[in-house]
């Protein structure tokens, strides 16, 4: 089992940059992947961003070039920077874990609003 707790959302305008966390405890030897997702009102959630355990990445077309996945092993921490923001960014963005290529687990969400 995984407990994520993510930080660092909050209010910017557009143009803006912000720098998530997820902070990671308990088997986490046996995560293989850890991602972000978000979810805006109204819709369904949709992947941002992977790293896999052998550092491989993946990105939501819409947010390539702009966000960057990464992660701080010696913190077991994963942080998803975003620069460029947009009002479309605006979302509830969740970090992700999955275990043994088979185990999903999920953050509480944090939010993350971009003013025009």
């Amino acid at each position: 089992q995984v407990h994520l707790v993510e930080s660092g959302g909050g209010l910017v305008q557009a143009g803006g940059s912000l720098k998530l966390s997820c902070a990671a405890s308990g088997n986490i030897q046996s995560i293989n992947v850890m991602g972000w997702y978000r979810q805006a009102p109204g819709k369904q959630r949709e992947l941002v961003a992977t790293l896999t355990s052998s550092g491989s990445t993946n990105y939501f077309d819409s947010v390539k070039g702009r966000f960057t996945i990464s992660r701080d092993n010696a913190k077991m921490t994963t942080y998803l920077q975003m620069n460029s923001l947009k009002p479309e960014d605006t979302a509830t963005y969740y970090c992700y874990a999955l275990l043994n290529w088979s185990l999903g687990y999920w953050g509480q969400g944090t939010q993350v609003t971009v003013s025009s």
